[in-house]
């Protein structure tokens, strides 16, 4: 004979079952974009950390991004007069580099170092950035023109960020020739660089595909 308690322990298995089953389906599904607004917004804040950690060290060298020779003398004279180490990501040709950095500013050849991998704005970070972490560099003067600068700032700021490299401004001034770059591209490429620094590739094409309106052009110097 079956006790009183033994007959309360549970309800019966299949109502159990039938229950959660219906109590499932009334949940509502996430959105994919959510989780990838969450991703991205998570991922932004960890990986760009040394944007907004503790104040770094002094200045270690200087970046100076091609695509004005205005830049490169600035870079020059900067060098010259703080004595740090000079690396121009995309610059002029091989024979006009050395002889303003070394002839005419008196550097001595280790003291720059020239790199042609950049094809644009973010590759000029990007293709260095891992370099730089390896030689523990934490601080580098940025050094480009007025005009371009807050989309190389933000762009610099993400991936250098991600990587723990603190980056401050040096505007070269654009006089006359200024070209001011619209929202569109300054967020633009910074939305490159984001993805860039979650998946290790530059995903311009996948995302203009699927975000019309969002990517401008890639981005020059």
């Amino acid at each position: 004979m079956v006790s009183q308690p033994d007959r309360l322990q549970r309800p019966p298995l299949r109502r159990v079952q039938g229950r959660s089953r219906k109590r499932r389906s009334r949940r509502p599904r996430p959105s994919p974009w959510g989780l990838v607004a969450l991703l991205l917004a998570g991922g932004f804040l960890w990986l760009s950390r040394g944007w907004w950690w503790p104040a770094p060290p002094p200045a270690q060298m200087i970046l100076v991004l091609g695509g004005d020779l205005a830049r490169e003398r600035e870079a020059a004279a900067l060098a010259a007069r703080r004595g740090l180490p000079v690396v121009v990501s995309g610059g002029s040709n091989p024979e006009y580099a050395h002889w303003l950095f070394e002839q005419r500013q008196g550097l001595p050849s280790h003291q720059v170092q020239l790199d042609y991998r950049a094809r644009d704005t973010l590759s000029n970070f990007t293709s260095l950035v891992d370099d730089l972490r390896q030689a523990r560099i934490r601080h580098a003067l940025l050094v480009t023109s007025s005009d371009h600068m807050d989309r190389a700032l933000l762009v610099g700021r993400i991936v250098a960020g991600s990587r723990g490299i603190h980056l401050t401004p040096v505007p070269v001034s654009c006089g006359d020739s200024c070209q001011p770059e619209g929202r569109r591209k300054v967020w633009g490429d910074g939305l490159r660089a984001a993805l860039w620094v979650l998946s290790g590739r530059d995903l311009k094409d996948w995302a203009a595909a699927r975000l019309p309106g969002q990517l401008g052009p890639a981005g020059g110097h």
